[in-house]
């Protein structure tokens, strides 16, 4: 396991962001976690986050070809995290990438619009929270478009690895269908085998374990 994801993952339990017991999901599926990236909220925290993501996007420029113009953050938890991300690509990794994200309403006055920041040109690489049903992306990808740029893929901080309903499909590979590439800081797999590799299991890691699993052979892609 990479070492930005045993971080992500650190940092997601400390911070509450990511937590254990008995969730009901948007999409009424039940669930023995709940991730909310929403407890990323203070300085320390945010930049440790941000170096995460930005080591996982330099390692794919640097060893998978990933070629990219503009990071960009759907509103409204990808508009914290694309500008905290593209601080850390400079300042860890010296590539200094342009941002931009969207209002979710057009603004009427001032500058009016509903992007904010950069030009939206060449490719594009979406910056988001998690990954579910692939709604942030399917939402912002046209609205790129339009305005002539090309989405080349997308990160998020933690992919929940789940079927679509009624397919065998994630959204993961949903999206990699478009021709995208899509790369997560850590994954449900990544969650499981770090609870898995605990060297001091308790009862209580147990439970989660089991839970976990039979979450995933439920919900997750087979």
């Amino acid at each position: 396991m990479n070492e930005w994801t045993k971080e992500f993952i650190r940092l997601a339990i400390d911070s509450e962001a990511l937590r254990f017991g008995d969730f009901t999901l948007k999409s009424g599926r039940p669930s023995p976690y709940f991730f909310n990236a929403g407890q990323f909220n203070d300085g320390d925290t945010l930049g440790r986050l941000a170096d995460c993501y930005a080591d996982v996007i330099a390692h794919a420029v640097q060893h998978q070809g990933l070629e990219f113009d503009l990071l960009f953050g759907p509103a409204y938890k990808g508009i914290p995290l694309v500008a905290v991300v593209a601080v850390s690509l400079m300042r860890r990794h010296h590539l200094n990438v342009p941002m931009a994200y969207n209002r979710k309403e057009v603004k009427a006055h001032g500058e009016g619009g509903q992007m904010v920041g950069a030009e939206i040109k060449g490719r594009v690489l979406i910056v988001d929270d998690v990954l579910s049903g692939g709604t942030a992306f399917n939402e912002c990808r046209p609205m790129i478009e339009q305005l002539g740029a090309s989405v080349v893929g997308l990160i998020v901080g933690f992919d929940r690895q789940e079927r679509a309903r009624h397919s065998n499909v994630s959204a993961s590979g949903k999206i990699e269908a478009t021709g995208a590439r899509m790369l997560a800081v850590a994954s449900l797999e990544d969650l499981i085998e770090q609870i898995r590799q605990s060297p001091e299991p308790t009862p209580d890691q147990a439970e989660k374990l089991s839970a976990m699993l039979a979450f995933q052979s439920e919900y997750g892609v087979q």
